[in-house]
Parts: structure tokens; sequence; C-alpha cells
């Protein structure tokens, strides 16, 4: 297993390692030890890989993921798993702000609390929260599916479309156009299903509450004008 040491080794070396995978690589795993923060580790990744990052990392760790699996042994800051395609991102300790941000596919997990805007624009990703989240999260969500096994703050699903919000706890306030939904037995099975790749198993489906669309903004309807 490469081991990339960020205290003497430049960050360049570690993602251009990655990024060489495509072209006939052996290597499967890679480990990265003193991270110390660094911003845009293992962005960029297009090979099934697995990168174990030992320490908290910057912004944009693990954006644009497509296939990889990265674990990061401590917290993230702004905008982990950013644009993700494919594969797994999984924070043990906090994710600040933006965390899968406009993320099309894939599984996020957050082993701590997530911070503002998590999930915002979303597009198909999957992302799992075992704490808290902040204001505005799902924020124009599009599709996916948002699951929170703490509580939520203010503006949960503003503008939402299609993404589904599973909160455990309680919800600050909810955003334009966000309203709780039936929990049906698909969304159930769903929910149980996301809940074990994360890797959550002391918590029951039956214990959230469903939250998505009430399709009054993004299907125009002139009774609905006061609220655009």
């Amino acid at each position: 297993m490469p081991v990339f040491d960020l205290s003497h080794t430049p960050l360049r070396e570690l993602n251009s390692a990655l990024h060489g995978l495509s072209s006939g690589a052996n290597d499967t795993a890679f480990e990265v030890v003193n991270p110390r923060g660094h911003h845009a580790v293992a962005v960029g990744i297009d090979s099934p890989v697995t990168v174990e990052v030992r320490g908290s990392v910057g912004y944009y760790c693990a954006g644009m993921n497509d296939g990889g699996t990265v674990i990061v042994h401590g917290s993230a800051g702004p905008g982990i798993a950013e644009n993700m395609m494919s594969g797994t991102v999984v924070i043990e300790g906090d994710a600040s702000q933006y965390a899968g941000a406009t993320g099309q596919g894939g599984l996020l997990v957050i082993k701590g609390n997530a911070a503002s805007r998590c999930g915002i624009s979303m597009k198909g990703i999957d992302i799992v929260v075992r704490g808290n989240i902040g204001h505005m999260s799902a924020f124009m969500g599009q599709s996916g599916h948002l699951v929170v096994c703490g509580d939520a703050g203010d503006a949960l699903g503003d503008s939402l479309y299609e993404a589904k919000l599973f909160v455990r706890g309680s919800v600050k306030s909810l955003g334009s156009d966000c309203i709780e939904k039936e929990m049906r037995p698909e969304h159930l099975e769903k929910l149980a299903e996301l809940l074990e790749k994360a890797g959550i198993t002391d918590v029951s489906p039956q214990e959230f509450k469903r939250y998505g669309s009430a399709r009054t903004l993004y299907n125009f309807n002139i009774d609905n004008a006061d609220a655009y």
C-alpha cells in the first residue's frame, strides 16, 4: 500500500498518483498521513481505489469522486465530496458547510455533525449524517436522499425539488415549499438500506419522519404567485 506523508510530500504527488490509476497502475489502496488540514485531498478519483486519510482535511476533500472509497479518520472542511458522481466517502468526525454539494451519485457518510447547507443542490447523492445538520440543508435538492439521525436546523429543504429527506430528531423550521410527508413502506425499506450501508444499526427507520416538496414552486400555479 503506497503511503503519502503530506508533512513532506507535495499534495500534487498524491493526487497525480490517484489520477494515474486509470492508466493501468496496479495499486488499489492508499494511505495518507499527516494531512494537516490540506485542501483538495484525493480529488477527482475515477477508479475503484480506497484512500484512508489519517487526520483532518480542509476544503473539497474527495471532490468529484467517481468510484473511489475515501475514508477520513478525522473531520472535514467545507465541500467534502462536492459533485461526487459515485463511490463512497466516510467522515469519522464532523463536516463543515455544504457537504455533498451538487453530488450526483454515491454515498456520503458523516459520523459526526454537518454544518449548514448539507446536501445543497444534491442531484442523486445519498447522504447519511449520524449527528445534526445546520440551516438551509438540501436547499434546491433535486434528487437523492438525505438521512439525519439527529436534528436539523432552520429552513430544511428550502425550494426542494424531488430529493427525499429523513430526519429522526427535531427540525427547527422547514424551508419554502418543504412539508412533512407520509412515510410509506417503500420509504422505510429505502431508509433501512441506507442506514445499513452507513453502518448505523442502533436506530430504527420507524423513528424517522419524511420531508419533501409540496411542488407548488417548481410547478407554477397562479394561486401560489405570492410565494415566488
